[in-house]
C-alpha cells in the first residue's frame, strides 16, 4: 500500500505533466496585466484626455 506522501507525489506529478489549462491561464494574465495597465493610464491622464475631447467638442 502506498503513503500518503508518494500518493500526492504521484499526483503532483501527473498534475505537472497535464498543460490542458496552460494558454488558457497565460491569456488570462496577459489580460488582467493590460486591465491594471489600462486603469492606471486612465487614472493618470484622465483629467487630461477629458480636458482635450472638451476642447474638440467646442470646436465642432
Amino acid at each position: 500500500m502506498l503513503s500518503i506522501i508518494t500518493k500526492v507525489q504521484l499526483a503532483l506529478a501527473r498534475a505537472a505533466d497535464e498543460e490542458e489549462g496552460q494558454g488558457l491561464t497565460e491569456y488570462a494574465l496577459i489580460l488582467a496585466l493590460i486591465a491594471v495597465i489600462a486603469i492606471a493610464a486612465l487614472t493618470l491622464l484622465g483629467g487630461k484626455v477629458s480636458d482635450v475631447l472638451s476642447t474638440v467638442a467646442t470646436s465642432i
